[in-house]
């Protein structure tokens, strides 16, 4: 009985055709096709030209004003420009007696916004959460406002308030001559004005944030509020209000901006005359007025940028404390 001693010999390796790379060269260089020269000029032009025009506009400008701030200047040629340090704030704190008048304004305008549109704001949101009809069309209608320039918003209200052929005179019969009421020409009575075409706005507003946050409410936890025994306004205040504190501090944040930011509309009101100044109003008229004082305007518009932070610095803060802790 004989055995087959002799031992296979291994297969050969499969030789790739001539002209063939390996299998991880192919992918490395289909991965390096995936972005030509081309495609990274494109790229680094989508990135890049808005991030020029955003650091052009905005960094340099905040700085620039913030340097401005300390200085005497009147446009008219850089060699004019004079360090005067500290004086410019001296003026405004002491010396302008419209500083004040206008922080005053800038106050009422963030508690009418927080007192009026904002709980408005909210009730709409509960309405259409509950998912009625033509809801959709509702919540257009409603941010409908929001997505309107400030300026088209101004000239609708004006023609509101026309002393003459307005619709608020023309309702309560006070168009006639030597009985009509000046809305936006009377000081008493112009910053309400405009502060009710400010509200109209900021509901919509409210309500879209709102409407985002009754999003995230477990429907489980009003499930067992009802089984409960619990009202509609006791779920609301023990289950569905409690979990809206992330909303409530986003709404707190953007009606202090909005209160800070007003401009638009009262410019097209009044351009800010007696009765309605506001900070933002007292930069545009000492920058580009008929007196121009680009140094003290860079000032109250310093002001302005410090209130700001005070507000949105402490709000990033706590929002990258939770992140982290998630």
């Amino acid at each position: 009985m004989t055995t087959d001693t002799t031992t296979k010999s291994p297969r050969p390796a499969a030789v790739p055709p001539a002209g063939t790379a390996p299998a991880g060269k192919r992918a490395a260089r289909g991965h390096e096709r995936l972005l030509t020269r081309r495609d990274r000029i494109t790229l680094a032009l989508m990135a890049g030209v808005p991030t020029l025009l955003h650091v052009a506009l905005v960094w340099v400008t905040a700085i620039a004003s913030v340097l401005l701030a300390f200085t005497s200047w009147d446009g008219i040629g850089f060699g004019s420009i004079r360090w005067v340090g500290l004086d410019n704030f001296t003026q405004l704190f002491k010396d302008n007696p419209q500083f004040w008048p206008a922080v005053q304004h800038n106050l009422i305008w963030f508690g009418a916004l927080i007192l009026v549109p904002t709980p408005f704001g909210l009730f709409l949101a509960l309405q259409l959460d509950k998912r009625i009809r033509f809801s959709r069309l509702y919540q257009t209608a409603f941010f409908l406002p929001v997505v309107i320039s400030m300026a088209c918003i101004g000239f609708v209200w004006q023609l509101v308030y026309n002393p003459d052929t307005g619709l608020i005179n023309s309702v309560i019969g006070a168009n006639r001559p030597g009985h009509y009421i000046d809305w936006i020409g009377d000081p008493a009575l112009n910053l309400w004005a405009v502060l009710i075409a400010a509200s109209w706005r900021h509901t919509g507003y409210m309500m879209i944030l709102y409407l985002a946050g009754l999003k995230s409410v477990d429907p489980s936890l009003r499930e067992a509020s009802a089984l409960d025994g619990a009202t509609e306004w006791q779920s609301f205040r023990h289950v569905v209000f409690p979990t809206l504190r992330p909303t409530n501090t986003v709404v707190l944040v953007v009606t202090i901006i909005e209160a800070l930011r007003a401009f638009d509309l009262v410019f097209v009101f009044n351009k800010g005359a007696q009765g309605t100044e506001l900070l933002s109003i007292l930069v545009t008229n000492n920058i580009i007025g008929e007196s121009s004082r680009i140094g003290y305007g860079s000032a109250i518009a310093v002001v302005l940028l410090v209130i700001s932070l005070a507000v949105i610095i402490p709000y990033l803060i706590a929002t990258f404390r939770k992140e982290r802790r998630a």
